[in-house]
Order: structure tokens, then C-alpha cells, then sequence
């Protein structure tokens, strides 16, 4: 479904009107498109004294990607992102200098543009104020981003304390955040575990030679999960019910793939899947469970057979499946699983307590299960969307609908390309030091971490 008030307030007579009223005006997001520069203009990397070694290597990482990159303010220039260093700061002191210089340049950043941090994460073994300065990077990083405007968003790399900066999957989580691969992630620190992960030789088809299975895919996210993959480069296995059979078919189509229709709740689901995949294509690489359902109610009207249902098909289908897969000896060629959770599961929603309950499950699940791919070289990560415009939120009433798109730092909905790109980069081989870890799609919603 169309955002009317999206296209209204930057159209024509009523753009107008809207800036004569001073009435709130989202933009419309950019969003990848094959072939395209990584980034539309120079980056501009800045860092305290203490990581000074860790921003000259990001600045030759970029160097490498064909970015035109400064690492001093030149009056007048506009940029297209700025990277901020602050791996190795040590006190709070030290945060002055470098984000007051990110202050000083905010009007020259460019529409669109990107502010990536790349910081470390506080832990309890830290010094107190090695602590401190580390979180600080996290409370300074989601605020500078309800600042930004014109479809500018900014995001950070967290990197475990053996990750050098010019790990696979740090360059990979930065090379996402500049991209506009990353048009509805906002304000999301994501945590690179480890130095795992290899880069690819194509950017434009990093999936080349994986084959991956989709379910829930004959409409909606799934499907756009599975136009994207292919478009990556992998072999697609779609799987649907089979009262969605007409549909799934039109997608394995597409994509020139295969489908299989299956209910995912089925006791041998994840045999029947593995049999069919690997009968087919000859590996299997990637998993997406994408396949969810609702049955929403205030928990003082829910019934057993709503509760049970949403949690049969949204979190215990997928453990089922993952067991299967795990214990086939099928699933070892650096495998990845990524799953659909949901802002729900994070900070709540009223009337879905079973849902809430099923894509936290999924959290949790996903952070158990990742250490057990390590071995493998694989990982096992989620995807949270916040308010994303599909045929069930189009449902919504209108009052709702409207607050549920404005809610957010970019002050509209999400499309489910936006989630799919999330998906294919976790999915990639420049994901693979990223374990056990949620990456949000939900432009900063106001509500939750």
C-alpha cells in the first residue's frame, strides 16, 4: 500500500502548502539499484588521536572500493557519509573533539547521506572509564540520529575486542550502512563477534554459488527475500503453504527457482525440505525463516488455539527445522540462518502478546543456536522489522496505520525490499564474524531499543 501523505508532502502544489504550514516532510528514501557507486560523493573519516591507526586503515578500505575519501573538513564540500573512528577511546574526554567535528559538518552532509561509528562494545572487565566512553559512543550514535533529515540515516560497527577494523564482516557491516542497501536502518549499533567471514569478489552477486531456501515466500517479504537472493547471485528454493501454491509458483518462476509447498508445522518439514534442496540443487547453504502469522488479542480475550497457533508456526516450526538441518550433516558448507523477529518481540506491542512472545522466542533462539554453526564457519542471526507496508498492515485502521508510519526517525513505513536487504547481507560471506545478533529494519522507531 502507498503512503498518500508521503507523496503528498513532496509533490507539487501540496509540497508547498506543507512547507508554508511547517507540517512534517519525510523523504523518500533512496534505495539500491544494481550497478550503482557505493556512495554518491566523498566520505570524510574522522576518529579520536587514540584510533587514529584503525581510521587510517577504514580510509584505505574505502580507498579500495573506489571512494573518494577526506579525512579533514574542507569548507564548503559537501559529503555523502562521514565515518567516525573511536575504536580505542579510553575516557569521555576523548569524544569531544571528534564528534563536535561531526557537528561542525552536519550541514554539509549531503541528502541521504550516512554517519557510520565504529566503536568497541563496554564490558565488565573494562575500567570504569573505558566503560563509560564506550557506551557513550552508543547513547551519542541513536541520538545524533533522530537529529538527521533528509533520509539521512546513522548507524554504528561494534566490534569485539580481538576484531581488527579491517576484519571481513566490519567492512562488510560499513559497506551496508553507507550503501543504500540501508535506506530503513537507523540508529542500530550491530556487533561483529569475530575476524570469520571472507569479502566477496563481486559485490553485485555475493551469493554466487549458494543455494538458499525462503519460506513464507509466495507473497509479501518472503517473496521480496527471494526476488533479492536470486538477484545475489543464489539458487532459491521457495516454500509456502499450499493454499498459496498459485502464488509461490509465480515467485519459483521468477526467480528461477524451485517451490516447495509445505506447512512448515509439519513434524519432517525440515526433512522434506533439506530432501528436496539438496535433491535439486545439490547443497544447501541458507536458511530464511521468514514464515509468520498473527492472530492478534488483548491477552484478556486470547484463547488457547490464537496462542498456540502463532507460536506453533512462528518459533517452534522453526526450532524443529533448524534441528533437522543441524543434525543432517547436510548443513555444513558455512551455513546461514537468518530469521524474521520483529520490533514486537523487542520492545512490545499492545494486543500481541502471542506474537510478541513467538519473534522474541526467535531472539533468543538465534543466539543459542549461532554457536553451533561456528564450528561449520556459519552463523545464525535475525532480522527485526518495524512497521513495513504490506497487504497486512495495509489492514490496519487508518488512524492507527498513520501513527505506526510516523513513529519512526524517518517518519515513514519500511518497504520489504528494505528487509530483504538485511537479510542478503547477513546472509553473505562478508556476515560471517556476526553471530547470535539482531539487526533492526525499522527507521529508529521511537518505541524500544
Amino acid at each position: 500500500m502507498s503512503d498518500t501523505y508521503l507523496t503528498l508532502v513532496n509533490t507539487g502544489l501540496t509540497k508547498k502548502l506543507a512547507g508554508r504550514l511547517g507540517l512534517p516532510r519525510p523523504v523518500p528514501l533512496l534505495r539500491h539499484q544494481p550497478g550503482q557507486p557505493l556512495v554518491a560523493g566523498p566520505v570524510l573519516v574522522l576518529g579520536s588521536e587514540s584510533s587514529a591507526d584503525d581510521a587510517k586503515a577504514v580510509a584505505a578500505a574505502l580507498g579500495g572500493w573506489a571512494v573518494d575519501v577526506r579525512r579533514d573538513v574542507v569548507p564548503g564540500e559537501t559529503y555523502a557519509a562521514v565515518v567516525l573512528v573511536l575504536t580505542e577511546i579510553a575516557h569521555p574526554d576523548e569524544l569531544s573533539a571528534p564528534v563536535l567535528a561531526v557537528g561542525g559538518m552536519l550541514r554539509s552532509l549531503a541528502r541521504h547521506g550516512r554517519i557510520v561509528t565504529l566503536s568497541r562494545p563496554a564490558t565488565p572487565d573494562d575500567a570504569p572509564a573505558v566503560a563509560a566512553a564506550r557506551q557513550a559512543v552508543d547513547g551519542m550514535l541513536r541520538s545524533l540520529a533522530k537529529e538527521l533529515r533528509g533520509g539521512s540515516t546513522a548507524n554504528g560497527v561494534v566490534l569485539a575486542s580481538e576484531v581488527g577494523a579491517q576484519a571481513p564482516s566490519v567492512l562488510g557491516a560499513l559497506r551496508f550502512f553507507l550503501s543504500t542497501r540501508s535506506a530503513f536502518v537507523d540508529g542500530q549499533l550491530l556487533m561483529v563477534d569475530s575476524e570469520a567471514g571472507t569479502l566477496p569478489a563481486d559485490w553485485d552477486a555475493p551469493l554466487t554459488g549458494r543455494v538458499a531456501v525462503v519460506t513464507g515466500a509466495a507473497r509479501g517479504i518472503g517473496a521480496a527475500i527471494a526476488d533479492l537472493l536470486a538477484l545475489d547471485g543464489a539458487k532459491v528454493v521457495v516454500v509456502d503453504v499450499p493454499a498459496a501454491g498459485e502464488a509461490l509458483a509465480g515467485v519459483a518462476n521468477r526467480v528461477r527457482g524451485t517451490a516447495v509447498q509445505l506447512d512448515i508445522t509439519a513434524p519432517d518439514a525440515g526433512e522434506r525440505i533439506l530432501e528436496h534442496t539438496v535433491g535439486r540443487h545439490g547443497r544447501l547453504d541458507i536458511v530464511v525463516h521468514n514464515a509468520g502469522i498473527l492472530r492478534d488479542r488483548l491477552l484478556a480475550n486470547m484463547t488457547q488455539e490464537r496462542w498456540d497457533a502463532v507460536l506453533a508456526v512462528n518459533i517452534a516450526a522453526q526450532l524443529r527445522i533448524n534441528e533437522q538441518l543441524l543434525t543432517s550433516g547436510e548443513f555444513t558448507q558455512a551455513p546461514r540462518i537468518v530469521s524474521i523477529a520483529s520490533t514486537s518481540g523487542i520492545a512490545g506491542n499492545r494486543g500481541q502478546t502471542n506474537y510478541g512472545a513467538s519473534k522474541g522466542g526467535v531472539i533468543g533462539m538465534v543466539r543459542a543456536t549461532a554457536p553451533l554453526l561456528t564450528a561449520y564457519g556459519g552463523t545464525a542471526n535475525a532480522v527485526a522489522p518495524g512497521f513495513i507496508e504490506t497487504d497486512m498492515t495495509a489492514k490496519i485502521p487508518f488512524a492507527p496505520r498513520e501513527l505506526a508510519r510516523r513513529a519512526s526517525s524517518l517518519s515513514q513505513g519500511g518497504l520489504p525490499i528494505d528487509v530483504a536487504e538485511a537479510v542478503a547481507f547477513l546472509a553473505s560471506p562478508a556476515a560471517g564474524g556476526i553471530v547470535g545478533r539482531v539487526l533492526r529494519v525499522c527507521g529508529q522507531n521511537l518505541v524500544g531499543a
